[in-house]
Formats: structure tokens, sequence, C-alpha cells
């Protein structure tokens, strides 16, 4: 029987996998869908968007880029120095986030399809549990 942490991540490649083909049928990487819907959901500056997901901001620049050129996301220069970036989702971003998340709950209701409630309750408490040891472990060794 595998470790905790090697089954997890075995779950991980597993789910990458499936998440870039999803993805990728909507010509977005899974960060691009990941970002688009954080700006859909109204995190609308680079700043923000920074501090929610993450992201150093050559990496966030790089994937608003290909949003805005994909034309998922708008963008508008604001200030007086036009330096700060508001970014707008689109009426086809917004078509294309909904797709992809409705292909996404689609998927985990396969993979739960012969799960109990309780088992379903139980993973995701046990997730959670894991997710704060695991944000502590990455915290702790910082310091």
């Amino acid at each position: 029987m595998k470790s905790s942490l090697a089954a997890l991540m075995t779950v991980t490649k597993a789910q990458q996998t499936l998440l870039q083909r999803m993805a990728k049928q909507h010509h977005l990487t899974v960060s691009e869908w990941q970002l688009l819907d954080q700006i859909g959901e109204g995190a609308n500056t680079q700043e923000i968007l920074a501090q929610q997901t993450r992201l150093d901001t050559s990496t966030l620049s790089r994937q608003l880029k290909g949003l805005v050129a994909k034309e998922m996301v708008t963008k508008e220069a604001i200030g007086r120095d036009k330096r700060q970036l508001v970014y707008t989702i689109t009426a086809a971003g917004t078509e294309t986030a909904a797709a992809i998340n409705t292909a996404f709950e689609a998927l985990a209701d396969q993979v739960f399809e012969h799960w109990s409630v309780d088992e379903r309750n139980l993973l995701q408490i046990l997730l959670n549990r894991l997710a704060k040891s695991m944000d502590r472990q990455r915290t702790m060794s910082v310091k």
C-alpha cells in the first residue's frame, strides 16, 4: 500500500492530466482557466490577482496577456499615469469559464459516482485537515 503522500502525488498527477485535457478543449491552460475564474469573481487588478493566486508578477502578467490575446478578458489602463490595469472578463470568457466549470463538476460527479455522502464528507474533512497541515509546514520551513 502506498503512503498517504505517495497516493496523493498519484492523484494529483491524474487530476492535472484530466484538467489539462478539459482546459485544452477550450483553448486554455489550467492556469488561464483558474485566472479567468478569479477575474469573473471580481479580482480585477494584478495586485489582487497576485495575492489570490500566489503567482509572481511576471508569470501573472504572461498569463493575463494570453487571456487578452484570446479575447477572454479586456484590460483598461486607469489612473493618472495609466500604469494601473483593470481586467474585465468578456462574454466569450464568461461562456468559456462556465463551460469548463460545468465539465469540472461533471468530472467530480463521475469520480465520486459510487461514493456515499458520508465517504465524500469524510474525504473533504480529511483533505481540509491535510491542507492546513501542509500550509503550516510550508510556512514553518520559510522561517
